[in-house]
């Protein structure tokens, strides 16, 4: 994990680089359910000089040691209800910043995520699966 500054519209922010087998950036917020994702996200995910792949962007309110609020800007995707990998990228991140235990329950809009972070570096996600549309594709 990496760490460093951000400029969003007016305010500069801390933020954090994972890996997590595709690039995440999370940053922490005192608050997320009323920030502005849709105009938040896309400068950050598309922010080539520092994610040359482009990234996921998830906004990150800490409620207490065990439990982490996210908002998630998904690379190609836009907003969306969850992120497994991206609940990984901020439990660890939450983690190494001192925010938070190893094991933290990650309040999702689309639900919530269990995600522990080994000290040998190996992260496990605990979780259900949600079918949530189909569709058909004519092209």
């Amino acid at each position: 994990a990496q760490r460093f500054q951000l400029r969003i519209g007016e305010r500069t922010v801390e933020a954090t680089a994972v890996n997590m087998g595709n690039p995440h950036c999370v940053i922490p917020m005192e608050a997320v359910d009323d920030i502005p994702l849709a105009e938040w996200g896309p400068p950050i995910e598309g922010n080539t000089a520092l994610f040359p792949e482009r990234t996921n962007v998830h906004f990150v309110q800490v409620l207490n040691p065990t439990e982490i609020k996210q908002r998630t800007w998904e690379r190609g995707a836009g907003a969306t209800l969850a992120c497994g990998t991206g609940a990984c990228a901020s439990a660890v991140a939450c983690h190494n910043l001192g925010l938070t235990e190893r094991a933290v329950t990650v309040h999702l809009p689309g639900g919530d995520l269990r995600i522990e972070y080994e000290e040998s570096g190996r992260v496990w996600m605990i979780g259900p699966a949600e079918y949530v549309f189909e569709g058909v594709w004519e092209g």
